[in-house]
């Protein structure tokens, strides 16, 4: 994403702030306000912000993986079957001893 053309100025934001919203919410764009020449904030349409959190938690659970991997901290496929297995037959047993 090139940010060249959506670099404001904070007075920029403040007299045209309906138009910057509008804009930023239907074209689903980013932009960056300045304040004395500086970068400050980002401002950006709540579903590309969305989108981006959703990339970044995947990310995160993509690592944690990676690195549980790495530390050989894992179980194998049928072991972790059979567990699971074994908790739905308990949940079975518990939901049919409180019917009775």
């Amino acid at each position: 994403m090139k940010f060249s053309k959506s670099i404001k100025p904070i007075s920029y934001l403040k007299t045209h702030a309906s138009e910057v919203i509008r804009d930023v919410a239907e074209n689903q764009k980013t932009m960056v306000i300045t304040h004395n020449g500086e970068a400050k904030v980002i401002l950006q349409d709540v579903k590309v912000y969305e989108q981006t959190q959703e990339a970044l938690a995947l990310l995160k659970i993509l690592a944690l993986s990676v690195k549980n991997m790495k530390q050989k901290n894992y179980k194998p496929l049928d072991k972790t079957f059979k567990d699971i297995r074994k908790k739905i037959e308990e949940f079975k047993r518990s939901k049919n001893e409180i019917q009775s």
